[in-house]
């Protein structure tokens, strides 16, 4: 698995040490809001997620990164590349996502981190196209997307919960490299 670095961050496999942090970000109303259906996850329940992130690693050779403070190696959240199977109307495409936890909002990290795997996703994995879906509300989500210079493709409704989403796009033609990463 590939590693990826930025002036603050290291994007790497997740290890064991993450699950903790993990599931206490999956619990938190605010981190969730606009994930799904807006609900928190159940201890169980993030585990299984932890779970999948891991095997979509050895399956596919990419997926979401763990993503790492360099100043004192702490678990932050997560960014990488994904199937949003979810919404089966933009398929097939590789979505580009983050969360982080709370307390790392407003730094700027979930942006770094997206760059970084923009450069990766178009660059090495030859990716052509990313897409994020994003909940209609989520406004520093849009901002972000955005900020990597995304475009608003559609607003559509998500089928299995019947939540409003914005669909982002960015073509690789489009994409230029940061000097942030």
């Amino acid at each position: 698995m590939p590693t990826l670095m930025t002036k603050r961050l290291l994007l790497r496999q997740w290890q064991q040490a993450d699950l903790e942090p993990f599931i206490e970000m999956s619990a938190d109303p605010e981190v969730m809001a606009y994930i799904g259906d807006g609900t928190p996850r159940s201890a169980k329940e993030a585990i299984s997620s932890f779970d999948r992130i891991r095997q979509n690693w050895n399956e596919k050779q990419a997926g979401l990164f763990a993503i790492e403070l360099l100043d004192n190696q702490q678990f932050i959240g997560f960014c990488g590349l994904s199937e949003p199977a979810f919404l089966p109307e933009v398929l097939p495409s590789v979505e580009l996502g983050w969360r982080l936890s709370r307390d790392m909002w407003g730094n700027g990290l979930a942006s770094e981190a997206s760059r970084a795997v923009a450069d990766w996703a178009f660059d090495t994995l030859d990716q052509q196209r990313l897409v994020s879906v994003i909940h209609v509300n989520n406004l520093a989500s849009r901002k972000l997307a955005e900020g990597l210079g995304m475009v608003r493709e559609r607003r559509t409704i998500v089928p299995k919960n019947s939540i409003w989403v914005d669909v982002y796009e960015l073509e690789r033609e489009a994409w230029v490299v940061s000097d942030e990463v």
